[in-house]
């Protein structure tokens, strides 16, 4: 990615509605020259796709967690078999597989404390292959709305 690209998914992270023609303006160049950029970024994956940012309390979601799960066997099989299990259950917004002494952690959010605990014992303690869970309610969070590409030179 060269700094044109860099700058137009900046702009593009922070207002993906604006119009091409706005965003061209603002980059200095023509709209065409924008939309190609745009589109040439898409097929090469940088840019997957568009969405609403949402807060979780307008949808009744007030309490959010993190589930950290030990898993066996561990086999690859395994692994995304619940990852898909889990994927797949409305309370989850996300899932990560991961290293270190949890094998992963998967992100929820429900209307309630009786809720979380109600969905961890309903979903999760009957599962053969859970050999254990903690959970870690989040209090609060913040999130980048903007990530900047790191540069082959910053990595040295």
């Amino acid at each position: 990615m060269d700094e044109l690209d860099s700058a137009i998914v900046r702009h593009l992270q922070r207002d993906a509605r604006q119009t091409n023609r706005d965003l061209a303006r603002t980059l200095g160049i023509a709209p065409s020259t924008c939309l190609e950029r745009i589109r040439a970024l898409r097929a090469r994956g940088v840019i997957t796709g568009y969405h609403a940012a949402v807060d979780p309390a307008a949808l009744n979601r007030h309490v959010q967690a993190l589930i950290h799960f030990q898993i066996r066997p561990l086999s690859r099989a395994v692994i995304e078999a619940f990852k898909t299990y889990a994927a797949g259950l409305p309370e989850v917004s996300t899932v990560y597989v991961v290293t270190g002494g949890d094998d992963m952690i998967v992100h929820v959010s429900v209307p309630s404390v009786d809720h979380l605990h109600g969905f961890l014992m309903d979903k999760f303690t009957a599962r053969r292959e859970v050999v254990g869970f903690r959970t870690s309610v989040i209090y609060q969070h913040t999130h980048n709305q903007v990530l900047e590409p790191f540069l082959d030179s910053e990595r040295e």
